[in-house]
């Protein structure tokens, strides 16, 4: 038998994610057996798969030892190569405004490289806000990434009840992010709605003009701040958040973004210098978010980047 303290991260999280999160290996099926055959207990009582953990509560699993990793066994927190400083834009107790910058990953991925969410984690440590081993199952996350060349905001939860509220807001689209980007041109301003194709063999995706398929709609609004010579600095809202939206629409419309490899233009982006895309996720926009949502103190909040460099960037372009 083992025995889990459900801790402040564990709080109102479901049980049969909970076990699922602390044994190795465990099939489904012998999980949820374990629980007809009451082998999962809560405070000493029969728990259903579907009931919702409390700070403090004692979880007790009748399970075979060979679905638990021997305490050698168990994964060690890594640190990140080259781990980069944390910027920290807004910050509170439940989640902080992060941001990154071109060229460093979200998250980590087989090249080992320094990442955005293992750099967060060491901060939060380093501040006495996180210890990896006192948790069951919770590190800090990310809630909304972006693309590797891409730099900008992301949010970042400390606490589980703060990403399940998060996630909330973004899923019900509480929360409006705006970019600011480099174009060839400049491209029509307004509301544009295509259908997005995401081949996931060459992550690639491929714009449309009409439905068909797996095709996903999208819906991009764009605003020209400032057009000069052959650049145009225009400012990008993302009514809906699909992989690629920004790139591949402007593509599509025939004024992509300086710098982009994918989906660019080769000459112009050659004769900019630039070494990634010229995209900066610059702010977010709360709506009115109910009370029930623990973060419904951020309603109204506007959170930015008061001088991004990209601004610096358009500049030095259109003066030389």
């Amino acid at each position: 038998m083992k025995s889990f303290i459900a801790g402040p991260n564990e709080n109102e999280v479901r049980l049969s994610r909970f076990v699922e999160s602390v044994t190795h290996q465990l099939p489904r099926s012998l999980m949820y057996k374990a629980f007809r055959n009451k082998r999962i207990k809560v405070n000493g009582k029969r728990a259903a798969p579907d009931t919702r953990l409390a700070t403090g509560d004692r979880v007790e699993l009748y399970i075979n030892d060979e679905f638990f990793l021997p305490d050698a066994a168990q994964p060690k927190p890594k640190t990140p190569r080259r781990q980069p400083p944390v910027t920290v834009i807004y910050e509170d107790g439940n989640f902080a405004v992060l941001y990154k910058p071109p060229h460093l990953l979200c998250h980590s991925d087989r090249t080992g490289d320094a990442n955005l969410v293992d750099a967060f984690a060491a901060y939060l440590e380093k501040k006495g806000e996180y210890d990896p081993h006192a948790e069951n199952r919770f590190a800090p996350a990310l809630c909304n990434r972006l693309d590797r060349g891409t730099e900008g905001l992301v949010l970042a939860a400390k606490t589980y009840p703060a990403l399940r509220d998060l996630n909330r807001i973004i899923q019900e689209n509480l929360m409006k992010k705006e970019y600011l980007t480099i174009t060839v041109g400049a491209p029509p301003a307004g509301r544009h709605i295509a259908w997005l194709q995401h081949n996931e063999k060459n992550n690639k995706v491929h714009i449309h003009a009409r439905p068909g398929g797996d095709c996903k709609q999208i819906i991009t609004d764009v605003t020209v701040l400032r057009q000069e010579g052959p650049f145009a600095l225009c400012r990008i809202g993302l009514v809906t958040g699909r992989t690629h939206q920004i790139r591949a629409h402007l593509s599509y419309l025939g004024h992509p973004v300086l710098g982009d490899l994918k989906y660019g233009n080769r000459k112009m982006n050659a004769s900019s210098g630039l070494s990634t895309q010229a995209l900066c996720a610059q702010r977010l926009t709360f709506g009115r978010i109910p009370e029930e949502n623990s973060l419904h103190y951020l309603s109204g909040r506007v959170i930015k980047l008061e001088q991004p460099d990209i601004l610096k960037t358009f500049d030095r372009l259109t003066h030389t």
